[in-house]
Parts: structure tokens; sequence; C-alpha cells
């Protein structure tokens, strides 16, 4: 995932459907639709899932290394077995069939793991896994247990990308200095830059710029909704869900 945002309107387009509307349209190539267009699509969701999976993978016993090679393994398992294609929305939320296909792989996998390359020799998806370390020194110690955590994180990514499309939205009128400046005000952070130095900056009012920031915050806040419903079956559970992982976070 660019963290400086790149090329996120195209990616905006093809986020435009559920998750679990890409999940089953990995199951339709199956019956007709190019293998391209679905793995195309699965590797959307693993660019948005992967760091959850191997922190959970990671978090497991498993070095660096075999964290890397299993969650290779896992998304070529998905895509291989039709995993992914057999998924159903009634089923449950999206984290809870990816944080349980996880499970299901590591138990089935045999202990010897010398073998493993990478998902059956091929990356389904690019990540790097030194930065993946360097992600997770500088995450807490949850006592939580695994499923908790998971949880956390997946929260995060659903927050990062709530963030991006919000950051793009900006990118396409020309104001992402803009963004960029209050940004930290999404957060509350207490290091953000006052609104009068941003006004100066920009050359708009104090005014201007805390009905920027408003109309940001609430923004965020439609957008993330919108990232929490991608993940459910019923559009009911949004409010449900989101306090969940809200709550997450901690």
């Amino acid at each position: 995932m660019n963290p400086d945002g790149a090329g996120e309107p195209q990616r905006e387009m093809a986020f435009a459907t559920t998750h679990w509307s890409v999940v089953l349209a990995v199951g339709q190539s199956r019956e007709g639709q190019s293998r391209e267009a679905s793995e195309a699509a699965l590797s959307l969701l693993c660019q948005t899932y992967w760091f959850p999976l191997y922190a959970h993978i990671r978090r497991r016993g498993n070095d660096p290394e075999t964290s890397r090679d299993l969650t290779q393994g896992l998304f070529a398992d998905l895509l291989g077995r039709d995993g992914i294609a057999r998924a159903r929305p009634e089923a449950g939320r999206f984290r809870s069939f990816l944080l349980k296909s996880a499970d299901h792989y590591l138990h089935r996998t045999h202990r010897d793991l010398q073998a493993l390359k990478r998902g059956g020799g091929r990356e389904v998806v690019s990540f790097d896994a030194m930065e993946a370390e360097e992600r997770l020194a500088l995450e807490p110690q949850g006592d939580g247990g695994p499923e908790r955590e998971f949880d956390r994180r997946c929260a995060i990514a659903l927050l990062e990308r709530a963030r991006l499309r919000l950051r793009a939205e900006f990118m396409s009128t020309g104001k992402v200095e803009l963004f960029d400046l209050l940004r930290p005000h999404l957060y509350g952070d207490l290091e953000a830059v006052p609104y009068a130095e941003i006004g100066q900056r920009t050359n708009l009012t104090v005014v201007a710029i805390k009905q920027t920031a408003f109309r940001l915050r609430r923004r965020f806040g439609e957008l993330l909704r919108s990232e929490v419903a991608q993940t459910l079956a019923r559009p009911g559970d949004v409010d449900e869900e989101l306090r969940h992982l809200l709550g997450a976070l901690g």
C-alpha cells in the first residue's frame, strides 16, 4: 500500500464493490470469466489484508521468513483450492472468514516447512517482510488474544483505506497539501499543525480551515462506514461492526 497515495484514484475504481463481491468474482472465473481478472480482484484484497494475516501467522511462533512463505501459501491456497470461491457472504464477516481460513491453513500445513516456496512457486501478493517486521516492532504487545489482535489490525487496515480514499478525493481537486496538513487533526494528534499556521501556509482564514477540518472529519466517518460495510453481508450490521473494531483498537 502506497503511503503517499500514489495511484489511488485507479484503485478507488477497483474498490467500488464490496469485499464479498470481489470474492464471488474470483469464484465466477471458473464459470467463464478470465483468470487474470479474478486474480487481479484477489490481489486487491491481499494488498489490504496481507499485514493482519502476516502478523497473525508471525505471532503464532513462526520466524519472519517462514511467516512470509506461509502468508503467500495461504493466498495461493485460497485461490488454488477455490477456497475463496466457496465462501459465502451469509457465512459472516469477511475478517472472520480470513482468520478462519488462516487457522485452517496453518493446521493443515506440514510442520516441516523447508520445502514451502512462497505460495507454490509464485507470489500472489507483493509485500516486504522487512517492512512487516518493522511494523510489528512498533506495535504494542497486546494481551487480548490472537483473534482480538487480528481484529485490531483489520481495524487499522480499514482506517488506512478510508484515509487513502479521502486523500485521493483531495488530490483530485488539487488540495492534497491541505489534506496532509489537516490529516493529524483526524486523530486528535497533539502535535498537529495549528489551524492558524495551516491558514498561513495555504492562504486561508482560520474560519475556513476549521470548516474544512469539520467536513474532513465528517467525510472520513462516511468513508470509514463505507469500508466497514464492504466487509459485511448485511448493511444493518455496520454500527455493531464499527463499535467492535474501534473497541479492538483499545
